[in-house]
């Protein structure tokens, strides 16, 4: 995500949900015996087009949670959200893990998957289309997805970078 149009955004002052996403028990086999430690990752958003996401570890799931969303709250992005759903189709894309977004029609809800579910709802997305291709992998879903909804141009901006009204660019 190090492009140069991702909207940063300080937490303070905003009311945030969390989501979490996947949790994995990790093992670490020493001559002493198994050491179980937690790393959860984890996705808060104020369901008004903030999202961000973090993770976290720890020897407790309560505190690699607590961490996880600390770390969310430090990553965060604005999103452009139109009319409860997405202004565009988009695709998105970090490391193995694809997606794609596309817009869908009031009614239709949240059609995704498990991590790109947690994200969609987090930005206040009511109607989505998604498919998740490539690697299921929690932690590169996650940030795929982010990485399609930080794309996303609203159509206020188009309109104005063409120097049209907003009825042209839906109509084309």
């Amino acid at each position: 995500m190090s492009r140069n149009n991702v909207k940063r955004v300080k937490s303070s002052e905003i009311e945030f949900k969390d989501r979490l996403v996947s949790i994995q028990r990790v093992t670490k086999v020493t001559k002493g015996g198994r050491t179980f430690s937690f790393s959860a990752i984890v996705v808060v958003g104020n369901e008004k087009g903030i999202v961000g996401y973090g993770l976290g570890k720890a020897k407790e799931v309560t505190s690699a949670i607590a961490k996880g969303v600390d770390d969310a709250k430090k990553n965060l992005v604005k999103i452009s959200i139109f009319n409860s759903t997405i202004p565009h189709e988009q695709y998105g894309k970090y490391s193995g893990a694809y997606v794609f977004i596309k817009p869908a029609a009031p009614g239709t809800g949240v059609i995704a998957g498990g991590a790109m579910r947690a994200v969609l709802e987090s930005v206040g997305v009511k109607d989505v289309l998604a498919k998740s291709k490539g690697s299921s992998n929690p932690h590169s879903v996650v940030k795929a997805t982010i990485d399609a909804l930080v794309k996303l141009r609203d159509p206020y901006t188009v309109a104005q970078m063409r120097g049209v009204d907003l009825k042209t660019v839906f109509n084309g």
